[in-house]
């Protein structure tokens, strides 16, 4: 017996083709479904606070001012993140970019990020939020001896923080420079003396993240970061460089060899000095030459960056 089964409705014909005349109206506007404003009932999973939700990596020319005068316009990526209550399914992310680009016309100034930080908490009525902006910024270095200059670039990341009521301004910066060890210098010296051979020290392409709050109403200028840097550990790596210029960076290594465990104290001991600065985090990896593993080092000062745990990241993520 053939057996009778119900037809099936015919899928509509819907138009296939871009409709380009067609206009939005407030009527239009007010229909459109809305999911991430909806009932507590549509949250999948825990309904938990969440620390963070947000964008990350927007990219857009911001305008900064240098120490000397002047302005120079770089490309920026940004992340913005808020708070999210428990009983909240989700956010409107799109109203981050909206507020962050109210700004972005401004030269840069902390006060300008604070502002766009202010409207995007309070557009989506948000208790805590963050606001972090990265950019590669230019400086023209001189060469060691030979009159020559090039420009070095410094990753350097800005961010402000508000939480629980308190708002941290805080810039990351990467400093990378050569490090040769102490102990292989000593023993190429020994195997020139005892036996008369020549011996080559290891050194190494190193870096320093530099991670600190910035205190008080006066500007911390990008320059005078560096600078503490190079006066920290003078042997930053070079851009032009001749062979009188090679001859002068084998000298300085020699007269600056440094372990990981310096390097970081030496860092502190400048961050310490400068009154400008607060708490401070400063994280060093020596990417050896003589071993297949990294020489690595941690050093903060104040609750700020104190932490128990390290993120798998914290010196995988930096690279020379």
């Amino acid at each position: 017996m053939t057996e009778i089964r119900p037809l099936t409705p015919a899928y509509p014909a819907l138009l296939r083709h871009y409709d380009a005349d067609f206009r939005v109206d407030d009527a239009y506007k007010a229909g459109l479904p809305d999911l991430q404003n909806g009932p507590a009932s549509l949250i999948i999973g825990a309904r938990a606070p969440i620390q963070h939700v947000g964008i990350s990596n927007f990219r857009l020319p911001i305008r900064y001012l240098a120490r000397e005068g002047g302005e120079i316009a770089l490309e920026t990526s940004v992340t913005g993140t808020v708070s999210l209550e428990a009983d909240r399914k989700g956010i409107n992310m799109s109203r981050i970019m909206r507020s962050f680009y109210g700004h972005s016309e401004h030269q840069f100034s902390l006060s300008v990020l604070e502002a766009a930080l202010e409207d995007y908490k309070t557009d989506l009525d948000a208790l805590d939020a963050r606001i972090q902006m990265r950019f590669s910024y230019p400086m023209k270095v001189a060469s060691l001896r030979s009159g020559l200059s090039g420009w070095q670039y410094y990753d350097i990341t800005l961010e402000v923080i508000e939480q629980a009521g308190t708002r941290l301004r805080v810039m990351h910066l990467d400093y990378v420079y050569s490090s040769t060890c102490p102990c292989s210098l000593e023993l190429s010296e020994h195997a020139r003396e005892t036996r008369g051979r020549l011996a080559t020290p290891h050194s190494q392409r190193s870096v320093a993240r530099i991670s600190l709050v910035m205190d008080g109403p006066e500007r911390v200028w990008f320059e005078d970061v560096i600078e503490l840097c190079r006066r920290a550990v003078p042997t930053e790596t070079q851009v032009m460089v001749k062979r009188e210029d090679e001859q002068a960076f084998a000298e300085l290594n020699a007269a600056n060899p440094i372990f990981v465990e310096d390097a970081v104290r030496a860092f502190a001991a400048q961050l310490l000095a400068d009154p400008h600065i607060g708490d401070f985090r400063v994280v060093a990896s020596h990417q050896e030459s003589l071993h297949s593993h990294d020489a690595v080092s941690l050093l903060t000062s104040g609750p700020t960056f104190a932490q128990n745990s390290l993120d798998p990241g914290t010196f995988a993520g930096l690279r020379a």
